[in-house]
């Protein structure tokens, strides 16, 4: 069993109403079995001034979380900068090509998605989503921000993840969201 991939999760950000929110689902799989159910895959970084949530290999995302943290703090704690730098890296360094992961991080008043092909992204209307359950959470969340505008960013992802966790079978319901601002 420790020779197969570890497949991804699902996680979401909203930026919304002067908040960010940012949760992932807490399920790690192994093939098809369930190794972890309760995984925290989203932290605070920079002293609660930045979220970070990963998808992906667990091991290879911790990797890329240290590394941004380490970016972070270079570029004083310039989030977008220090992405930008982390993705560089990660295109051509010949030890982080290798790494199986993605991130989404946000700051007070944006979010961004960094991948492994040294991309980062600046998501249109404020919601990102990665990993195997990101497309469902995507599609959720766009509804809630266009018909419940009146919902919290934490509540939109809260929705948009249980979606993605009833339709994703490496998602599940062990949520952990945190949230910025407001």
């Amino acid at each position: 069993m420790s020779n197969q991939t570890i497949h991804a999760t699902t996680v979401l950000g909203i930026v919304h109403n002067g908040a960010v929110a940012v949760g992932a689902d807490g399920q790690a799989t192994m093939g098809n079995t369930v190794a972890k159910s309760n995984v925290q895959k989203v932290r605070k970084l920079q002293n609660g001034k930045i979220l970070a949530g990963f998808a992906g290999s667990t091991a290879d995302a911790f990797t890329l979380l240290e590394k941004f943290e380490e970016k972070l703090n270079a570029f004083g704690g310039n989030m977008k900068r220090a992405a930008i730098e982390l993705a560089k890296d990660w295109r051509t360094d010949r030890y982080l090509r290798k790494l199986e992961a993605m991130l989404i991080v946000a700051n007070s008043s944006e979010i961004l998605i960094i991948s492994g092909t040294g991309d980062v992204l600046e998501p249109e209307n404020g919601i990102a989503a990665i990993g195997s359950g990101g497309n469902y959470a995507l599609s959720a969340a766009s509804a809630l921000k266009k018909h419940a505008p009146h919902l919290s960013a934490p509540a939109m992802v809260r929705e948009g993840l249980t979606i993605a966790a009833d339709l994703c079978i490496y998602t599940n319901h062990n949520f952990v969201i945190e949230e910025l601002g407001a």
